[in-house]
């Protein structure tokens, strides 16, 4: 419903393209104003949020750095006074053996995938409890399922989020802020396809029980019921938004 989110500002992190981007969009479109935190240049999700007649704030940001996310939330301050909606999607997800791994690679992934929710909802959620209304979406990953070699730092990282999602729901829940995640399978964004993981798109795109290729648009009917009035009961929860690998 266009306008439902009028007044509101949402804060995305990983926004410059792909399925965070497609976010940022739908956000916008549906009357938010938009602050992109990202490592890469974010013009173009820029220009898409003000031509669905948002304002736009592109901060360059390493949500693993507790002082950028720290200079991050005092530029949401001073541009829009508030955020109410906090989207954790900045990740990575390099593929390596486990023994052939050295704990410098460990902890970067999990830096990047997971130490980043503590730093951005220990700076924004003070803000929803104050003002009694937040929506807070985290992206997993359906490879907390799959659990595909190669990938340990990642899954690991991607299954914390879960769990840290639930705890967060449990505490946050009395302040009126509702805390979820998103697990996505194998999305077919510009990162994917020109990474390893492309060689995996054609399997999964015969595995699913929607047998086509999942895309970053798939990804926005969830984020737009999660952080909307409709799930205001609604909390805690993982929803799996694969086409139904996860269940084959």
């Amino acid at each position: 419903m266009p306008g439902r989110l009028q007044g509101k500002v949402a804060v995305i992190s990983g926004a410059a393209s792909g399925i965070g981007q497609a976010y940022a969009r739908r956000l916008a479109e549906d009357g938010a104003d938009v602050a992109v935190a990202d490592v890469l240049p974010a013009s173009e999700t820029e220009a898409l949020v003000e031509e669905a007649g948002r304002d736009c704030l592109v901060q360059h940001c390493d949500v693993s750095s507790a002082d950028d996310v720290r200079a991050l939330a005092e530029a949401v301050q001073q541009r829009f006074g508030q955020a109410d909606i906090l989207i954790n999607n900045a990740g990575i997800y390099p593929a390596k053996p486990f023994l052939e791994m050295d704990f410098s690679e460990w902890r970067r992934v999990l830096s990047i995938n997971l130490d980043s929710m503590f730093h951005m909802c220990q700076a924004f959620a003070p803000g929803m409890r104050q003002r009694g209304w937040g929506r807070i979406v985290n992206v997993s990953s359906g490879t907390f399922l799959r659990a595909p070699a190669g990938m340990s730092h990642y899954v690991a990282s991607k299954a914390g989020v879960i769990g840290f999602t639930r705890v967060l729901a449990r505490e946050l829940g009395q302040y009126g802020i509702t805390v979820n995640a998103i697990a996505p399978g194998l999305t077919a964004t510009e990162t994917v396809l020109n990474s390893p993981q492309a060689d995996w798109l054609a399997d999964r795109d015969r595995e699913r029980a929607i047998p086509r290729r999942e895309v970053a648009q798939d990804l926005v009917g969830a984020m737009a019921f999660l952080v909307s009035d409709d799930a205001a009961f609604y909390t805690g929860q993982t929803m799996l938004v694969d086409g139904g690998a996860g269940f084959l």
